[in-house]
């Protein structure tokens, strides 16, 4: 059994059975539509969601965990006599998912002062934030102590990457996350553009007329990043969008040597941001 027990929130976009598997610990970001509030993964699932949004006429609202939700999960990790926590959340620059969980650590802490938490700020979203996760929870489970879980965590900070492609940018746009790919708006019809994320913010990469050819420039500008022998882990994530992120998949694979994948479909919560038919990769060499 780990003795660091490792805690995230819904938009990581873990995959269940990975969540399962390595014991995770997370806490549901909400989304509000009118008056009506769901709890991400919880009381609104990825399909019935996604059904909705397509046809929605108006952008539901995210909020980040409160203090007291990470709180909550961090009191019950030490009820189950754990003593050391690594808490990994969304880039701070995006969502207050960071702040809440560094509160929450403060308020556990002058109860429980034994404890050990380490909240951490992935900079980064979806998968790369969920890649940190498994990577924490895997070497936990495989005994690292509570300081080697954090470098391991740190470690892949800068190295991780968020590339992903839409019809739209609109949804970004009309939840104010579109950051740095502003320009791109005045073109939204002509363009699949590429989204990344470079120091917590959004930023546009490029873009091209065609799927195909955005995703084969997402091919190009993984292998510029790792070179064509460089070993990758990689997450396909798509927002209902199986068929395209395969598409995807099937170019990555042909020209990378991919160590690992998951396939793994966006929560509501960043669904949201996204909307339906978004596809992309999370990746990050493998550098030992």
């Amino acid at each position: 059994m780990s003795k660091v027990a490792i805690v995230t929130d819904s938009v990581a976009s873990l995959p269940e059975d990975i969540i399962r598997e390595l014991d995770i610990h997370w806490v549901p970001y909400y989304i509000h539509r009118g008056k009506e509030v769901w709890r991400d993964l919880v009381s609104i699932d990825r399909t019935s969601f996604y059904q909705w949004m397509a046809n929605a006429s108006e952008i539901p609202k995210t909020a980040n965990p409160s203090p007291a939700d990470y709180a909550n999960i961090y009191q019950e990790i030490a009820a189950s006599g754990l003593r050391e926590i690594v808490s990994i959340h969304i880039t701070s620059k995006g969502s207050g998912a960071f702040q809440a969980a560094c509160i929450a650590r403060d308020m556990i802490l002058e109860r429980l002062p034994e404890l050990k938490i380490e909240v951490i700020d992935s900079l980064n979203v979806s998968m790369c934030q969920g890649w940190m996760v498994i990577e924490a929870a895997r070497a936990a489970l495989a005994g690292a102590s509570f300081e080697a879980v954090i470098a391991k965590v740190k470690s892949m900070i800068p190295i991780s990457q968020m590339l992903q492609t839409a019809d739209t940018l609109k949804y970004l746009y009309l939840g104010g996350r579109i950051g740095k790919a502003q320009h791109l708006m005045g073109s939204l019809l002509n363009i699949k553009p590429i989204i990344s994320m470079r120091e917590g913010v959004i930023v546009s990469l490029g873009q091209a007329r065609s799927r195909r050819r955005v995703y084969q420039l997402m091919v190009d500008k993984i292998e510029a990043t790792v070179s064509s022998k460089g070993r990758i882990k990689i997450a396909y994530v798509h927002a209902a969008a199986r068929e395209e992120v395969e598409k995807l998949k099937e170019l990555v694979e042909a020209r990378l040597d991919v160590v690992e994948s998951l396939m793994a479909e966006l929560s509501p919560a960043l669904g949201v941001h996204t909307g339906p038919g978004t596809a992309g990769v999370c990746y990050f060499p493998v550098l030992d």
